[in-house]
């Protein structure tokens, strides 16, 4: 004899998001969509890190290591070829990219560096230099450093973002922390300045020369390049949301979505 069965079933709750059981349901679609090697992808980071050691190392050598290395142009090449070599490393090991938080951050930096070489120094007087001048036989790898550290790292590290790296869906606060670095930039060339009273080199930057122009005008220069640097990284923010995604790949699980056909 059989219990007769009750017309109305008692409401189930439903299993909350934290449930072990549920939590597979809501893996996120990197946690899934299998990596793979990108050969070409390594090999050509691994070139522009290369690139970007070498200007670093050029320059260092033909200057006064001190004085060259404090320029941001170079520390900013001296990050981009970390990280690149880092992405080149995940390519080849069909690992997952570096953060957008980084690869942006490094994007952005040699970015800013090129346009104020080329809008602020490039035609100023007397001829800006980061080396002071190099005379004899080594007289033409100044200019050719200077070329890769303003031109060449700049418009290769876009291509790579642009052609070779996935959106990282950044956020527009990230745009607000990638200035920090420059804001301690400023504070470390204008200390340098203040400790080197009888250098003629004290202030690495001529808009950034407080004996000449004084902390007003200074800081005010700075204001309007720290609003660059910002309107900069929110136009990179746009372009990570808007761009489309260049390295996706179609499924190959075997599983076909949609109705079937026949």
């Amino acid at each position: 004899m059989t219990a007769p069965i009750p017309r109305d079933l008692p409401d189930i709750p439903a299993l909350p998001r934290t449930h072990p059981a549920s939590a597979a349901l809501f893996a996120p679609a990197r946690a899934v969509v299998p990596l793979v090697r990108r050969p070409l992808t390594a090999a050509y980071r691994l070139l522009l890190a290369l690139l970007a050691a070498g200007a670093v190392v050029l320059e260092t050598l033909l200057g006064d290591p001190a004085r060259v290395l404090s320029h941001f142009a170079v520390q900013s090449a001296a990050l981009l070829a970390l990280v690149t070599f880092a992405s080149a490393r995940r390519a080849w090991s069909a690992r997952h990219p570096l953060p957008g938080a980084i690869t942006g951050a490094a994007l952005l930096y040699v970015i800013m560096a090129s346009l104020v070489h080329h809008i602020l120094l490039a035609d100023a007087t007397p001829r800006f230099s980061m080396t002071d001048g190099t005379t004899g036989a080594a007289a033409w790898l100044e200019p050719l450093a200077a070329h890769t550290l303003h031109t060449v790292l700049p418009i290769a590290a876009l291509l790579d973002w642009l052609l070779l790296t996935p959106p990282a869906r950044t956020r527009l606060r990230q745009a607000a922390t990638w200035l920090l670095y420059p804001l301690a930039y400023l504070a470390f060339t204008l200390a340098r300045g203040e400790l080197l009273p009888g250098s003629p080199a004290r202030y690495l930057y001529p808009f950034l020369d407080v004996a000449r122009h004084g902390y007003r005008n200074v800081l005010a220069n700075a204001l309007l390049l720290g609003l660059a640097f910002y309107a900069l990284a929110v136009l990179l923010v746009a372009l990570d949301h808007t761009r489309p995604d260049p390295v996706r790949h179609r499924s190959k699980t075997g599983f076909r979505l949609g109705p079937p056909v026949g």
